[in-house]
């Protein structure tokens, strides 16, 4: 099953000779994880995004993306099979 997922963005990064190739780190309730922010470009620190396999394809406020993240807690192993495991030392 693939789901979006709702996260708020921590960090911001774009190389400076392409800023269309934005990247960041998305905190979904205590876990982080690099995602692509290229196809939300109006994205910043403190928004919050729905991302579906590593791209943050939607903007959505703080309501909805608690009331979404909540619905996927009440799925047993949702987030889980989402997020994947934990990065190693190093990963992102």
């Amino acid at each position: 099953m693939c789901l979006g997922v709702p996260g708020r963005i921590v960090t911001v990064d774009a190389p400076p000779d392409r800023p269309d190739l934005r990247t960041g780190t998305v905190d979904f309730g205590g876990v982080r994880r690099a995602v692509c922010l290229a196809y939300t470009p109006e994205a910043e620190v403190g928004d919050h995004v729905i991302v579906h396999v590593g791209f943050a394809i939607s903007r959505v406020d703080e309501a909805e993306a608690a009331r979404t993240l909540a619905v996927l807690r009440a799925m047993p192993d949702a987030l889980d099979a989402e997020l994947g495991p934990e990065p190693e030392e190093g990963g992102t």
